[in-house]
């Protein structure tokens, strides 16, 4: 009977080799968007949407088709949903504005 030895080489060089995330320096930038303006707040509410605007069910004949949320496919969808909640935060808390209009 012959035995299989596994060697772990290949872990200790993707340790080693650890991939570059090119998007890092965008993902810090709007990470660091500091909110302190009005106008400012509303146009980020109103540009960054509450919910996917891609999701959706077809109809064809009797069939339904679901389309899923694609928005988790932007490598920036959680920066901006971030921004967007510092928005609706800063509307909120420092202005003292009803913010249900912006909410889905």
């Amino acid at each position: 009977m012959s035995t299989i030895i596994h060697s772990r080489d290949h872990l200790r060089c993707a340790r080693r080799h650890r991939f570059f995330d090119v998007l890092s320096p965008l993902r810090r930038w709007v990470d660091r968007i500091q909110v302190s303006d009005r106008h400012t707040a509303h146009l980020i509410c109103r540009i960054i949407p509450c919910c996917c605007p891609f999701e959706r069910d077809l109809k064809f004949l009797k069939h339904t088709f679901h389309i899923p949320p694609l928005c988790k496919l932007n490598p920036l969808y959680d920066e901006f949903v971030g921004l967007r909640f510092r928005s609706l935060s800063y509307l909120s808390d420092e202005c003292g504005e009803d913010i249900t209009k912006y909410i889905c």
